[in-house]
């Protein structure tokens, strides 16, 4: 009987297919983790930014993460609200938001990594720690 699931022999051929089809797979064991939270990954995203670069403008921040400001928007207001980052409206520029992670944020952001990190090694497990090296200093390469 034929395996419905069974990958064709020509797709695990290409790099590129294996690379998106390991991310997806990454990506949606880490969005389901984040939900079960009522969070995405833009909002783990965003603390990390701002723990890693400091305050930034709202626009800027939508910038960085490749996100539509208003998105981002959204993103920061329930942000704000659970207490993990402070905007503060520039004197200057009444309409410019600055985003500042607060100590909750840093706490919240360091169980997010952890999440993170756990599906990661579930992704990662068949490889040896070595390999895990290759494997990550390659796709750095690969991003740059």
């Amino acid at each position: 009987m034929v395996d419905p699931h069974e990958t064709p022999p020509a797709l695990l051929e290409l790099t590129t297919y294996l690379l998106s089809r390991v991310g997806k797979d990454a990506r949606n064991r880490l969005a389901e983790l984040l939900a079960a939270d009522g969070l995405r990954l833009y909002h783990h995203a965003a603390l990390a930014a701002l723990a890693d670069f400091g305050p930034h403008t709202q626009r800027d921040l939508a910038t960085r993460l490749r996100l539509d400001p208003s998105d981002l928007a959204k993103a920061a207001d329930q942000l704000a609200a659970a207490g993990w980052l402070d905007r503060t409206r520039d004197p200057a520029d009444r309409r410019r938001l600055t985003l500042t992670l607060t100590p909750a944020g840093a706490t919240r952001l360091a169980e997010l990594d952890a999440l993170a990190r756990g599906v990661q090694d579930t992704v990662l497990a068949p490889l040896t720690v070595t390999e895990r090296a290759t494997l990550h200093g390659l796709l750095l390469r690969l991003h740059r």
